[in-house]
């Protein structure tokens, strides 16, 4: 017998190999939700932003931002009786948040400018998890799923976005934020971690910071 989810818009986000694609897929599975997955492997830009950063960061993270925002504006503004709600492994602001780390000082200025004008036009999610992970156990998740284009990642990297997303959190205070420190879980692996998300995800949240741990 498949749930009810409270959420019209459920937000997965994490790092880098947090497991936020995986949990995404499972929860829209067990709630009967549309399923909306990044499509990043369409990104020509990705395999040459993590050889020369420096050369391909700014078209990688406008080819981001230009994707993610036509894949949400179809899927949910597009209504569907049967999938009253929407479960996503990513936020739109994750494109703002990546250029912050990528990008240098004035190309993040006309990055943030247009992400601005475009942001507006798509519904905020109604509650956002973000999975918690130490830099040492996403690097490892990383070296498992064994893509080429991410085996050069950098802890260094990873430390720069879980901190940026973090800062996030703290000062946007205006969505409830759910953040599940998935550092021993094995979410994937162990049905009864998973269970122990899910009841956390299923809870009412005021708006802001709300922190968990799953061991």
């Amino acid at each position: 017998m498949e749930r009810s989810l409270r959420h019209r818009l459920l937000a997965i986000e994490g790092n880098i190999g947090s497991g936020k694609t995986s949990l995404a897929t499972r929860l829209a599975e067990d709630y009967g939700a549309r399923l909306i997955l990044e499509q990043f492997a369409d990104n020509p830009f990705l395999p040459k932003f993590y050889e020369q950063p420096g050369q391909y960061a700014f078209p990688l993270e406008l080819f981001f931002m230009a994707e993610r925002y036509q894949q949400l504006k179809s899927q949910i503004l597009a209504p569907n009786l049967f999938e009253p709600s929407i479960v996503s492994d990513y936020m739109f602001t994750k494109s703002l948040l990546f250029a912050h780390v990528t990008l240098s000082s004035d190309e993040y200025q006309l990055y943030q400018r247009l992400f601005n004008i475009i942001n507006p036009q798509l519904p905020r999610p109604d509650l956002i998890v973000y999975l918690y992970a130490s830099i040492p156990r996403l690097l490892a998740n990383i070296a498992r799923r064994g893509r080429p284009y991410e085996q050069n990642i950098r802890g260094e990297y990873l430390e720069k976005l879980q901190q940026t997303y973090l800062e996030y959190f703290r000062h946007h205070s205006e969505l409830p934020v759910l953040i599940i420190d998935v550092s021993t879980a094995d979410f994937v692996g162990k049905r009864i971690q998973y269970e122990a998300i899910r009841e956390l995800i299923e809870k009412d949240y005021d708006p802001g910071v709300h922190e968990a741990r799953i061991d």
